[in-house]
């Protein structure tokens, strides 16, 4: 704390700043001054919105909840229709969706004034709705993802760090299922098959072979005998419990595989709210799937925007995706690596 203090009397920011973005890597050092400057002043503009989409929202829920109580009552005791009983449930939880429409749109607009400042700092791109991306079949070509029907993609960023460029984006991918019953009637489902983020490394300097790292094998445990490799072994006893890793180069893995790597992707998975982490080394690329939540968000809409917490999480984002790089780079740069 007397650090933190002795930083916002030299800097003139808020504490709270201070305290929020503390122990961030070297080169976010500039951040606390662009939050307070350009950041938290064009989010502080929106929350008079913000209390008003708030205030709507909870309202949106009250009458809501009501509608649909109150119908779904009606509709069983009175009549013994429970088909307006679920009819009054939709129009319930439908008018809640509509009550809370603005508070979606400040969200929004919240979400694209916290990260476009940072990608810009860093010089990277960043499209909310990227459309179809067709890295992705790059990820299914290393065997990293199933197949699927139907896809969407959001939250793509962009740009260079050091030698490497990167991508990484959320995809939803879903297969069609299809059942017939014992009448020779036909029900069509989607199913979910991937929910997470997709990254993808570009080193510029080929890898000797193929290597592939599973957090949680599941139905990817097939993959080391389908595609040739060998099991490999890991320098460090934990992480050999916690990951399933085969390649075609025994040498080659065990410089990209430092425990310093295994760490950075726990973190990565941690930061990124998922599981089920997989990655794989194959030409100059480096690949890696997360299943989990969503990057990128703005937080609760019930709380102050201008609360640098906010930020705080937006940065650990990009700050774990950097050191990834950054790992794999130094190991590349060790001798026979």
């Amino acid at each position: 704390m007397p650090d933190q203090q002795a930083a916002s009397t030299e800097t003139g920011l808020d504490p709270a700043i201070i305290e929020a973005l503390a122990g961030l890597p070297d080169d976010f050092a500039f951040f606390p001054e662009t939050y307070a400057r350009e950041i938290q002043p064009a989010l502080r503009s929106r929350e008079a919105d913000r209390v008003s989409a708030a205030r709507k929202a909870r309202q949106g829920w009250l009458y809501g909840g009501a509608l649909a109580a109150t119908g779904a009552a009606v509709s069983l005791a009175v009549f013994s229709l429970p088909f307006m009983a679920f009819v009054s449930a939709m129009a319930g939880y439908g008018l809640s969706l509509w009550f809370g429409s603005d508070l979606r749109a400040i969200r929004k607009d919240a979400k694209t004034l916290m990260v476009q400042p940072v990608a810009e700092r860093f010089g990277l791109d960043f499209v909310e709705s990227p459309g179809d991306q067709a890295t992705v079949l790059d990820f299914r070509r290393v065997k990293l993802l199933p197949d699927w029907d139907r896809s969407k993609f959001e939250d793509k960023l962009t740009g260079r760090r050091g030698e490497v460029d990167f991508e990484f984006f959320e995809a939803h991918l879903e297969d069609k299922r299809t059942s017939t019953d014992s009448n020779g009637r036909t029900k069509t489902r989607w199913v979910t098959v991937f929910r997470g983020q997709c990254l993808r490394f570009d080193f510029h300097k080929r890898f000797l072979g193929e290597t592939l790292v599973l957090r949680d094998a599941g139905i990817f445990s097939f993959l080391g005998g389908a595609r040739g490799m060998e099991r490999a072994r890991l320098e460090d006893p934990r992480f050999e419990k916690a990951f399933e890793v085969y390649t075609t180069d025994q040498v080659e893995s065990r410089y990209l595989l430092t425990p310093d790597f295994m760490q950075r992707l726990l973190d990565l998975e941690e930061a990124f709210h998922g599981g089920k982490l997989r990655c794989a080394f194959t030409g100059g690329e480096m690949f890696v799937a997360v299943e989990g939540g969503d990057l990128f968000e703005p937080g609760s809409m019930f709380t102050p925007l201008d609360n640098p917490e906010r930020i705080r999480e937006l940065l650990d984002d990009f700050a774990v995706v950097f050191k990834l790089i950054d790992s794999v780079s130094a190991a590349r740069a060790r001798p026979g690596g």
